[in-house]
């Protein structure tokens, strides 16, 4: 893939945001890192599942939607406010799942692209690296 220069890119998983932005021109790749955001929680996720503990009583699924969704506002903020031009989100299949569901539209019309793996957890070449391979 290529990423444009100035592109951000939103590593996230059920429990942890990183940011970057893409620092040189394409074709090439050098994610720097942004300082994440402070996230608010009290999202209720999707709404999909039923909230109560007899129905569905793993409530780190909930607590991993809730994340999805909470990231999910700071970035919609973000595009409407024009703060982002352009976003490539990778994450696993669970949390992106989640994540589309609350997409606002001027999101949606600034995303580059998904790449549907759990990189919270690796470095940055690595994510670099998975971003060209994609």
């Amino acid at each position: 893939m290529i990423l444009p220069n100035g592109a951000m890119v939103a590593v996230v998983d059920g429990h942890n945001l990183l940011l970057f932005r893409n620092m040189t021109h394409e074709p090439g790749i050098e994610l720097s890192a942004l300082p994440a955001p402070a996230l608010t929680k009290g999202h209720s996720g999707s709404g999909v599942r039923h909230r109560n503990s007899i129905a569905n009583p793993d409530k780190a699924h909930l607590l991993e939607d809730d994340f999805a969704a909470t990231v999910c506002a700071v970035l919609n903020r973000a595009a409407v406010a024009s703060e982002i031009t352009e976003l490539l989100i990778i994450a696993d299949a669970r949390t992106l799942g989640e994540m589309r569901q609350h997409f606002h539209r001027s999101l949606k019309e600034r995303l580059l692209g998904e790449i549907v793996k759990d990189m919270t957890g690796r470095s940055r070449t690595e994510i670099e690296a998975a971003i060209r391979t994609a």
